[in-house]
C-alpha cells in the first residue's frame, strides 16, 4: 500500500504531483548545508584549540571554511609540518542553536587534494615478487589458490593423471589449467623466452627446439617448454621456450680454418748432401 501526502497548496505546488493511482505523492530533496555565519567567522578560535594541540610554527594560514551540517563549520589551516607536504589542519566548530557561542569539536590531520599520501596497503601475498623468498623464508599457500586442484579431480594433462593417481605417491593437489596457462604465459614473456636479449641476438637457427642440449618438459608444457641442459650455455638448468636461443646451439659448429698455402720450390739441405766430382773419361769406360 503506497503512502501519500498532500501538502497545503494542493496541485500548485511544483513538488506534489499525481503517480499513476498512488494519488499526490511528495517529493523531497536533500537540502545542503549553509554555512552558518557565527562558525565561520570563528577563525581566531579555531587557531587557538589547533596551536593548543601543536607548535604555531606548524600551523600556516586560515585556507577556507567548510559547512558540514547544521551550524557545523571546519576550518582548513596550511600545515608546516614536515613530510606532510599539501596536508591540512581542519578544526570543527560548532554552536547550540540561538547562541554565539562557538565551541570546538575535533581538531585532526587531513590530506588535501595535492597531498603525498603513502601507496595503498596490500596484504602480504600481494606484495610478493618473484625472488623474494630467502633462505628459512615459508611461504604458506592458501587452500583455495586458483593454480592449484585436488589431486583426485581429472585434469586435462595425462602426465598430470600417471602422478595424481599412483597409489600411495599422489599428491594432495596438483596444477590446475589456469596455473599451467599462467606458468607458461610467465616463462614465455620473461628472460627465457624468444624476446630475451640473448635470444634476439642468436642467430635464426640457434633456436633451443633443434638443440642436442634441449630437454623437454613431460606433459602438455613439453610442446613449448624445455630444459637447458648445456654447462656453458647462460640458461643452464633453467626452463627455455622452444623458439629461445643463443650461441651455445650444439649446431653451432665451427672447424680448423682452411687457408691457401703457395707451393714452394724444393730446398736441398747442404748439410745432407755429400758433393761428388765426376770426370768425363773416354767413350766406352
Amino acid at each position: 500500500m503506497a503512502t501519500t501526502s498532500r501538502c497545503r497548496r494542493g496541485s500548485a505546488c511544483r513538488r506534489c504531483r499525481p503517480v499513476g493511482n498512488n494519488g499526490t505523492v511528495t517529493r523531497s530533496t536533500a537540502r545542503a548545508a549553509r554555512l552558518d555565519s557565527v562558525c565561520a567567522k570563528a577563525v581566531d578560535v579555531a587557531y587557538a584549540a589547533l596551536t593548543d594541540a601543536v607548535d604555531p610554527a606548524e600551523v600556516g594560514e586560515h585556507l577556507q571554511a567548510v559547512a558540514e551540517g547544521d551550524r557545523l563549520v571546519t576550518h582548513l589551516f596550511d600545515c608546516h609540518l614536515g613530510g606532510y607536504q599539501g596536508w591540512r589542519w581542519a578544526v570543527t566548530v560548532t554552536r547550540v542553536s540561538r547562541s554565539r557561542q562557538v565551541t570546538v569539536c575535533e581538531t585532526v590531520l587531513l590530506p588535501g587534494p595535492d597531498a603525498l599520501l603513502a601507496p595503498g596497503w596490500l596484504p602480504w601475498h600481494d606484495r610478493l615478487q618473484p625472488g623474494d623468498l630467502g633462505v628459512g623464508d615459508l611461504l604458506p599457500t592458501s587452500f583455495d589458490d586458483d593454480r592449484l586442484a585436488p589431486g583426485y579431480l581429472q585434469s586435462d594433462d595425462p602426465a598430470v593423471e600417471e602422478v595424481s593417481w599412483e597409489l600411495g605417491l599422489g599428491r594432495s593437489r596438483v596444477m590446475s589449467r589456469e596455473g599451467r596457462a599462467d606458468t607458461a604465459q610467465r616463462w614465455y614473456d620473461g628472460e627465457h623466452g624468444p624476446q630475451a636479449p640473448i635470444s634476439v641476438a642468436a642467430p635464426d637457427t640457434a633456436r633451443c627446439g633443434a638443440c642436442g642440449f634441449y630437454l623437454m618438459l613431460a606433459g602438455a608444457l613439453r610442446q613449448a617448454f624445455g630444459v637447458c641442459g648445456n654447462v656453458y650455455a647462460p640458461d643452464d638448468g633453467r626452463v627455455v621456450s622452444v623458439d629461445h636461443g643463443c650461441g651455445a646451439h650444439s649446431e653451432t659448429l665451427t672447424g680448423p680454418a682452411v687457408t691457401p698455402v703457395d707451393e714452394l720450390p724444393t730446398v736441398y739441405d747442404d748439410g745432407e748432401v755429400e758433393t761428388v766430382t765426376v770426370r768425363s773419361g773416354p767413350a766406352g769406360d
